[in-house]
């Protein structure tokens, strides 16, 4: 059976979560980065976070993976999983980052 809760998880709620998710090397949050290339949310639940990194040999993956999880299930009431999946295609660019990120950055 589906809570109220869970029916009630959106993209929104999952994002501004992990924007606490800091890359340690930039500065900035994964989600201004362009590191997050979408939000699953399924009926019972269930979140996969499809994300990406700057460069294919960056150590970050599993602990940002880990600091994801750690995120969502302190911010979201019902959470029944998470999922971390990692995928290169398409390859990350600075001209994935928010205007917020390139602000932070210096870049605009």
């Amino acid at each position: 059976m589906t809570s109220l809760l869970q029916t009630f998880i959106t993209e929104d709620m999952v994002l501004a979560a992990i924007k606490a998710v800091i890359d340690p090397e930039l500065g900035i949050n994964i989600v201004d980065l362009g590191l997050i290339y979408s939000v699953d949310i399924e009926e019972d639940g269930r979140i996969t976070i499809t994300m990406t990194l700057t460069t294919p040999g960056c150590p970050l993956h599993a602990s940002f993976a880990q600091e994801i999880e750690r995120v969502l299930w302190q911010s979201i009431p019902d959470l029944t999983g998470v999922y971390v999946e990692l995928v290169w295609d398409p390859p990350w660019s600075p001209m994935m980052i928010s205007p917020a990120g390139r602000t932070l950055l210096g870049i605009d």
